[in-house]
């Protein structure tokens, strides 16, 4: 059964957070998925902010007691063979939640957000060893269109 969220956005329209306290919370969930992300508070909300400075926003799902369980950072952009798009960098479900609905949520916010602003698609690129989410994006009718290639600069 589907646990009941509510999504509330950490970042305004123009990528600048407004809820510090809640993006505060959300630093041990977000390192569940990137756990490169850095540790101490501060270092987090600089960290995001710049992202967001960048055209990431970020959103997350809270259970009633306003705890976050699961978050999305996403941006919109166009490019030349999607047109305008809604790209998921991060949807992460906190771990002791997990397969209740929480991420299943987030995308169907997502896909709501795409469409207000436009979009003709939703996309995203997860690890090939995640195949727990990969059963989630098929079942949301997510298909695979290409490989992502990424070399390192440094």
């Amino acid at each position: 059964m589907a646990l009941s969220l509510r999504i509330v956005p950490l970042t305004d329209e123009s990528g600048k957070v407004t809820e510090p306290a809640l993006l505060a919370q959300c630093s041990s969930l977000h390192r569940q998925l990137r756990p490169m992300l850095p540790e101490h508070g501060h270092s987090y909300a600089a960290k995001m902010q710049r992202v967001c400075s960048f055209g990431a926003r970020m959103v997350a799902a809270l259970d009633g007691d306003g705890k976050p369980l699961g978050l999305a950072l996403y941006r919109v952009y166009e490019n030349t063979y999607e047109d305008l798009r809604l790209y998921i960098d991060d949807l992460v479900s906190d771990e002791a939640h997990r397969s209740q609905g929480i991420g299943s949520q987030l995308l169907d916010w997502c896909a709501e957000e795409a469409r207000r602003l436009g979009c003709g698609f939703q996309v995203l690129d997860s690890g090939t060893w995640r195949t727990e989410a990969h059963r989630l994006y098929f079942r949301k009718g997510f298909s695979i269109t290409s490989f992502h290639f990424t070399k390192p600069l440094n």
